[in-house]
């Protein structure tokens, strides 16, 4: 099989279109897919052509960054609005046995003392806690206590710290 001008014409238009090499070579006719690819190669024509598995992945990976923006930006307008509210209603001091799913969960004092108590208050749709309690118990993402870095640590961890 020869590359004639005419032939190498087409590949060069059909390839600036965006067809598959596949596409080419039926169009073309009377030469193989690999004829194509290897004839385009030789001609340094652009790779211009994404497999379909490449486009889906990206679409793929942009819908997942649009996707953890807003719950990201819902999470936050949450948190929010709870630490703007400042008035809470009064605990409702409940013992396990009288807890129900529309009551706080929060553990008041320890469970080995006779004052031990759950909070009561209302809890939130689809959460255990009021919402007070619901600031305690969810820390937004990356806004969580960092431990500071001169705490006592032990000198031998820190000889391994340097070492690594």
């Amino acid at each position: 099989m020869s590359w004639t001008e005419e032939k190498v014409a087409k590949l060069k238009e059909l390839w600036g279109k965006g067809n598959t090499a596949s596409q080419i070579a039926e169009i073309i006719g009377g030469i193989s897919r690999n004829a194509v690819i290897g004839k385009a190669h030789r001609l340094n024509l652009s790779a211009k052509i994404k497999t379909r598995t490449a486009t889906s992945n990206q679409n793929f990976e942009n819908s997942l960054d649009e996707k953890n923006t807003k719950s990201k930006r819902v999470r936050r307008s949450k948190f929010k609005s709870l630490i703007i509210e400042k008035d809470f209603e009064p605990e409702n001091p409940k013992q396990l046995e009288e807890l129900d799913e529309n009551s706080c969960k929060w553990p008041i004092g320890h469970p080995d003392e006779k004052s031990f108590y759950f909070c009561g208050r209302s809890s939130l749709k689809d959460f255990s806690y009021c919402k007070l309690h619901l600031l305690y118990a969810y820390q937004p993402k990356g806004k969580k206590e960092e431990v500071s870095e001169k705490e006592d640590v032990p000198e031998f961890i820190e000889k391994k710290i340097k070492s690594a």
